[in-house]
């Protein structure tokens, strides 16, 4: 017994040698890997981060948003005065003023209905200044976002107001779920950020779980409230016939709807199936783990892309990307991102190892970011109770603002597919309208389909008002839309502001018109390889009837009085 146990004792002593000599060298072994890993990463190589954190996904996120934000004020500066402005088609100053006589005069209740800054100029002398310094002012600000991707609360608040005071003013021209949907995602982009720093990795203050979270939440409610407002809506979307005519009577058309529309019928059905997986089934991977989320994330991506391409639905389907862009953490996007020693990248990792080391503390400032974070987030969840009611309500209304700060809004988007395209064509003659013989000049606009052989234009994520507003009064009248009525008196004067917002005045650099009258058109793709095709025409029309009767300057001076509005001054050619 003792020399066995002297034996025991000798291997137990080895064995506990070799297993401190194998531990020892496991840990030098890991010591190098590390300092090999720190080398190659100091060296621009090889910088792996951790998931779950989202410093990079608010860098690709403020940088888009600064896209968007750039395209919606581009479109400010180029259309507002002549849309909204002192002249223009519908003037935001008669808005303003019955706003200011039912709330009594400027105060706190007419800033609550309507906020904007446009209450502290002088509207009814300062408007067109206003509309223009307040795009120019978004232009500068969302530069910035997009070339250095950081900002502050000053920089991203400013870019908010900014926007909603031009919403605010353009009433009819800036009534789409778009624009509501852009505020509440410049709203919760705010918080996204640090108070001060303007630095795109800011040491002190990473992103705010909640606000992703809220990101989420706004792709969710988009898709599922499209969805079912498209099951509750139109029967061609249960009986899956919808998409035969979409690619056809959606609201501006572009060249890959031409062929889009003319798929076959089959996969017109998987289409509309498609839709309503994406939509319906597809919003739930949101919220799952990690890997599902991702998928959830690309779906809605990949489907927002294919939307872009079949038309021009404004800067609609780039902004839904938007949102979708929070599913995402920093490894799955690091793809985007440099390598080299003091990139983002590189100064994530570094943040990273700090805090898996234990040597980040939380300091007061931190604290108080997350009290107010909780804050947010129950106020988001307060205002989406009507929001979450309007959804499981069976008469659902889509693109609603239950507050006048749109900060949480209800989407959704063809509800009901229109079968037919009409469009509204405006000609003018020199002529006596009267005589059959009379010979009518067509006005083309910048995108809306008008001559048969012109091919449809390709301008999205950029947008034309006039020409939007034209497809909903195409199956209306001019009764419901005064504006259009408006439109043909500047015509009849080759307003040259009104000139700017269409694409072809035949009446250019001539006398202007004597009459001027819109005829209605139903209008229909031609069929590839057809003859018509052949002869170059992407479209047949054929007249339904009238749609305008003929106007002149004289006949239309009492309907002009009536609305208010001034009455232009042709401009008569010179004559040398």
């Amino acid at each position: 017994m003792p020399p066995a146990t002297g034996v025991e004792e000798r291997t137990s002593t080895l064995r506990q040698r070799f297993t401190k000599t194998d531990r020892a060298d496991k840990r030098s072994d890991n010591i190098k890997h590390e300092e090999k890993n720190d080398t190659n990463e100091q060296h621009g190589e090889n910088v792996k981060l951790e998931k779950h954190t989202y410093w990079l996904t608010r860098i690709v996120i403020i940088r888009y948003l600064g896209f968007i934000y750039f395209v919606a004020f581009l479109v400010a500066l180029h259309q507002n005065k002549e849309l909204c402005g002192s002249n223009g088609l519908i003037p935001a100053q008669k808005f303003l003023k019955n706003i200011e006589q039912r709330t009594g005069g400027k105060n706190i209740n007419t800033f609550t209905q309507i906020p904007s800054l446009v209450w502290f100029i002088d509207y009814e002398k300062d408007l067109d200044t206003f509309l223009d310094m307040t795009a120019y002012g978004g232009l500068i600000l969302s530069s910035f976002l997009i070339i250095f991707g950081g900002a502050n609360w000053f920089i991203m608040l400013t870019l908010w107001v900014l926007y909603h005071s031009i919403v605010n003013v353009g009433s009819t021209w800036y009534g789409f779920g778009w624009e509501s949907q852009l505020l509440e995602t410049g709203f919760l982009a705010v918080f996204l950020t640090p108070m001060l720093s303007m630095a795109p990795v800011p040491r002190d203050t990473p992103t705010s779980i909640i606000v992703i979270l809220g990101f989420r939440w706004i792709i969710f409610r988009i898709m599922l409230g499209a969805g079912l407002i498209k099951i509750r809506g139109d029967q061609c979307w249960r009986d899956l016939t919808c998409m035969n005519y979409h690619y056809e009577t959606q609201p501006v058309p572009n060249p890959m709807s031409y062929f889009m529309h003319q798929e076959p019928e089959f996969f017109h059905k998987f289409e509309t199936l498609t839709n309503h997986f994406v939509e319906l089934v597809a919003p739930a991977f949101i919220f799952m783990p990690r890997m599902f989320r991702m998928i959830g994330g690309s779906i809605q991506i990949l489907f927002q892309v294919v939307l872009i391409i079949s038309g021009n639905l404004s800067f609609l389907n780039w902004l839904t990307i938007l949102p979708s862009l929070a599913c995402f953490d920093d490894v799955s996007l690091a793809w985007m991102f440099s390598d080299r020693r003091n990139s983002v990248k590189w100064k994530v990792r570094e943040i990273q190892k700090k805090e898996k080391a234990g040597h980040i503390k939380l300091n007061i400032g931190n604290y108080i970011r997350q009290v107010f974070n909780i804050s947010l987030g129950a106020l988001i969840a307060y205002l989406s109770i009507p929001v979450v009611q309007n959804l499981m309500s069976t008469r659902q209304h889509m693109n609603t603002s239950f507050e006048p700060l749109r900060i949480v809004n209800t989407y959704g988007a063809f509800g009901s597919v229109t079968k037919d395209r009409t469009e509204v064509i405006f000609e003018g003659t020199y002529d006596n309208p009267a005589d059959s013989k009379a010979r009518w000049l067509e006005y083309e606009f910048k995108c809306k389909p008008g001559n048969t052989t012109r091919r449809p234009c390709l301008i999205s994520p950029y947008h034309y008002r006039l020409d939007w507003l034209m497809w909903f009064a195409a199956f209306q009248n001019y009764q419901h839309n005064p504006w259009l009525v408006h439109l043909g008196v500047k015509l009849l004067a080759n307003d040259e502001g009104t000139e700017s917002l269409i694409e072809y005045n035949p009446f250019h650099g001539k006398d202007p018109p004597r009459f001027i009258r819109a005829e209605h058109y139903r209008y229909r793709y031609t069929k590839i390889g057809s003859k018509d095709a052949a002869k170059g025409q992407w479209w047949k029309r054929r007249r339904i009837g009238n749609y305008l009767p003929p106007i002149s300057l004289d006949s239309i001076k009492d309907y002009m009085k009536h609305m208010d509005y001034e009455m232009p001054r042709p401009k008569k050619r010179r004559k040398s």
